[in-house]
């Protein structure tokens, strides 16, 4: 039965970003910068032997990925579903087109680190370079998922031209994070980047928030675990979380709270699922004799978020959860319950299932199978759902690039065996891109090029 998760119906795999059955709604994500979809699937295709379809996307790459649109774009999406699926690709196959397609990408962002702080704004014009902060967010401030989710791509992009400018740009965003004063050791969602100050204290392990603490240690991981900074940042980060997000309801269900300027709200986002995996992976290089602490709480936090599914009609969870009034692992407001096509809690398995081959994670990873078959798949695809908790559903219309190249590739890896894209050698991205761990051995040869023959990883 593996094989349901398999048919993308390619005629849709077209270059409108976000698919939708009613082309009136198109929503063209990322200022202009067309197919999204295809470039966020290029790695699944490729890892599920779907050749004839990979071929398509590719040939669409080369012929129609246009990267001078003058739309607005968000840094974040174009670097995580761009940049991290034209790596991947190229990774994954080696052909020469998307090397230089991400390339010339990856030089159009880096205008928009031209701040006092070198912080970037948050959305750019690839077209024209110019760069400005999100109207949403307060006082002009960058976004701490946003700004540091860049790492891995940028050290990718370093590797890949020879050019240092990648690495500089975000090791000088660590720099700052580094040195800058952090409340009870958290790490607050905005920063000025005129500045380089917090602007408001509301700290989230869910979006805003997220992806920043999962580079930390993937980062370490992808260095070939040489890179200590990652990994000291990482476990400080998380020992504050522990101490004052992570909570245990009455039900005896554990969770990770926001925090408002000390106030805490006892709801967890679905975004925020993503963590059960990722403290999995970080359980190993803590400090001594925490592993097993670590593995217990990602496989807690995991079964947290398995509940928020099935306390559902669909058996599917909604957008964000509460623990307050009695209710628990449930959406209490309307405006939570939809799910639209989401990865989180899949990649939380995936990796679980890694990490213990305990076989609740398959089944756990079966029902949500069969759940998107039964409810979200419609004629032309996926479709996201309205409300989790109405047994007859009503289809958002839309499937998000990241259901291709999240959803579906994490399930795929929950059912294959550890020796496809095995954790040792490949990291992936927040949109679930594989790249590989860069080896000590490389990272030498690199520095001895660069220093003219002195080594500086001693």
């Amino acid at each position: 039965g593996e094989t349901a998760i398999l048919p993308l119906q390619k005629q849709h795999l077209v270059a409108k970003n976000e698919f939708l059955r009613t082309p009136v709604l198109c929503v063209v994500f990322a200022g202009g910068l067309r197919g999204a979809s295809i470039v966020d699937s290029l790695d699944t295709l490729y890892i599920m032997g779907l050749m004839e379809e990979y071929e398509e996307a590719k040939e669409w790459v080369q012929n129609n990925l246009d990267l001078n649109s003058n739309g607005e774009a968000s840094l974040f999406e174009v670097n995580i579903r761009y940049v991290g699926g034209l790596l991947s690709a190229y990774y994954l196959t080696g052909a020469e087109i998307f090397k230089q397609k991400v390339m010339e990408l990856g030089e159009k962002l880096l205008p928009a680190f031209n701040t006092p702080t070198g912080i970037p704004r948050g959305v750019i014009n690839l077209g024209s370079g110019t760069s400005w902060s999100w109207g949403w967010a307060s006082a002009g401030s960058s976004i701490l998922a946003e700004f540091g989710t860049l790492h891995l791509e940028f050290l990718h992009l370093s590797q890949l031209s020879g050019n240092p400018l990648f690495t500089e740009k975000v090791m000088n965003i660590r720099k700052l994070l580094n040195k800058i004063e952090k409340p009870h050791g958290l790490y607050p969602n905005f920063l000025s980047p005129v500045s380089g100050n917090w602007v408001q204290h509301h700290v989230s392990i869910g979006g805003l928030g997220d992806s920043f603490y999962e580079y930390l240690i993937k980062s370490y991981l992808m260095s070939d675990k040489t890179d200590q900074e990652a990994q000291k940042m990482y476990y400080s980060a998380m020992e504050a979380i522990e101490t004052n997000l992570v909570q245990k309801s009455p039900g005896g269900l554990t969770y990770v709270a926001e925090w408002r300027g000390g106030i805490l709200d006892h709801k967890m986002g679905h975004l925020a699922c993503f963590s059960g995996g990722m403290i999995g992976i970080g359980a190993d290089d803590g400090p001594a004799g925490q592993k097993q602490h670590y593995l217990d709480l990602a496989a807690e936090i995991t079964h947290t978020c398995h509940e928020s599914y099935s306390r559902s009609a669909t058996k599917l969870g909604p957008e964000a959860f509460r623990f307050d009034a009695g209710a628990e692992a449930t959406a209490t407001r309307l405006s939570d319950r939809y799910y639209i096509l989401r990865p989180e809690v899949i990649e939380s398995y995936m990796y679980m299932w890694r990490l213990t081959h305990d076989p609740k994670y398959r089944e756990w990873g079966w029902e949500a199978v069969e759940a998107l078959e039964k409810h979200c798949r419609v004629d032309a695809g996926f479709s996201g759902i309205r409300d989790v908790y109405a047994s007859t559903v009503s289809h958002d219309n839309m499937q998000q690039s990241f259901f291709l190249s999240e959803t579906l590739k994490y399930l795929y890896l929950l059912f294959s065996d550890d020796d496809l894209l095995p954790l040792e050698d490949w990291v992936f991205n927040t949109e679930a891109h594989p790249l590989p761990v860069i080896r000590k051995r490389c990272l030498q040869e690199h520095s001895a090029t660069q220093d003219h023959g002195q080594t500086n990883l001693e």
